[in-house]
């Protein structure tokens, strides 16, 4: 018995209107090169989110604009530091590749902060 073989070539490289669609994340966990959606992920700063103010009052303005706040939607990178503002301890995690930001959640990247201003958001004023 025959089979219809499907118009065009099996390993035809032109992409369709729905690739994307199919396909827009599909290597979660994988550092790779940032995307063009990632690329102003340190847009906002602590300093332009009101709700952070009486959280971090002992941080002066020009230091509150010194502290980027990853935005909704952005992948932390595998094994790096961050810390959730939202979080009273505000204690160091180390990222898991499956890990992104959320509406609910402030999270900081340590590789991004001055080390002295890390200190300070950690609750350590002495340098480790």
């Amino acid at each position: 018995m025959a089979t219809q073989q499907k118009p065009g070539r099996p390993n035809d490289k032109k992409s369709d209107q729905w690739e994307k669609d199919l396909h827009s994340n599909t290597r979660p966990g994988n550092n790779i090169e940032a995307t063009s959606e990632e690329t102003g992920r340190f847009d906002t700063t602590a300093y332009d989110i009101k709700e952070l103010h009486d959280k971090l009052e002992n941080f002066k303005s020009n230091e509150l604009r010194q502290i980027p706040v990853l935005k909704p939607g952005t992948r932390l990178q595998q094994g790096a530091t961050y810390i959730n503002l939202n979080d009273p301890a505000r204690r160091e995690f180390t990222a898991m590749g499956d890990m992104s930001a959320d509406a609910n959640n402030f999270f900081v990247p340590k590789a991004e902060v001055d080390y002295m201003l890390w200190n300070r958001l950690i609750g350590e004023e002495k340098p480790r």
